[in-house]
C-alpha cells in the first residue's frame, strides 16, 4: 500500500492564474489596454500561453513571446528547441513598462536568460515578473511581484504547466530529467 503523504498535491492551475490575474488588475488598472500602458511578454512556452490568455482577460491590444533558448547558460546541454517560437515583441521594448509572465518559478534562470533577451530588443523603462507558481529553491536573486501561489514540489520533480484546446490551464508533475 502507498503512502499518500508521499504524493505531491498538484496545484489548481485555473485558481493561481486567477489569483494572478486579479493582481494584475488591483496593480495597474486599465494600463495594459491604453497606448505607452503596460506591456505583456511571455516567456516560450507557458508564459507564452498565459501572457495570450492574460492579453485577452486584461484587454490589452498587443503581447509578446520571448524566447530565452540563446541566453540559457545550459544551451550546450540542451540546444536550441527547433518548436519554439522565436521572440516576437510586437511593441517598442524601449522605456516599456513590461510585465514579464512564466508558468514557474523556480532557479531563476529562465527569468535571467529572459530578461538578456529583453534587453536585447532595447532598454525597458520597468520589468516585473508574473508567475503561476513559485516553487522555491532559487540560485538567482529573482523574485516575482504577481503570483499564483507558493508551491511544494520535490526536488526530484518538474511541475508542468498544460494548455487545454478550450485556453485552460492545468499542472501536472513528472520526474525530472537526468
Amino acid at each position: 500500500m502507498s503512502n499518500l503523504t508521499d504524493v505531491p498535491a498538484v496545484p489548481d492551475a485555473e485558481a493561481l492564474y486567477r489569483a494572478v490575474l486579479e493582481q494584475l488588475r488591483a496593480a495597474h488598472g486599465d494600463a495594459f489596454g491604453r497606448a505607452g500602458g503596460v506591456a505583456l511578454a511571455g516567456i516560450y512556452s507557458g508564459g507564452a500561453w498565459l501572457a495570450g490568455r492574460l492579453a485577452r482577460d486584461l484587454g490589452a491590444s498587443e503581447w509578446g513571446v520571448v524566447n530565452v533558448a540563446l541566453h540559457r547558460d545550459d544551451y550546450a546541454k540542451k540546444g536550441l528547441h527547433t518548436q519554439a517560437s522565436p521572440t516576437s515583441l510586437p511593441f517598442d521594448v524601449n522605456g516599456s513598462r513590461i510585465v514579464l509572465v512564466d508558468d514557474v518559478l523556480y532557479t531563476g534562470r529562465t527569468v535571467r536568460a529572459a530578461l538578456n533577451e529583453l534587453y536585447d530588443y532595447g532598454r525597458p523603462a520597468s520589468v516585473e515578473l508574473a508567475v503561476l507558481a513559485d516553487r522555491g529553491g532559487r540560485e538567482l536573486p529573482v523574485a516575482a511581484r504577481f503570483v499564483g501561489g507558493v508551491v511544494d514540489v520535490p526536488r526530484g520533480a518538474t511541475l508542468v504547466l498544460a494548455h487545454g484546446d478550450d485556453d485552460r490551464f492545468a499542472f501536472h508533475v513528472e520526474p525530472q530529467d537526468a
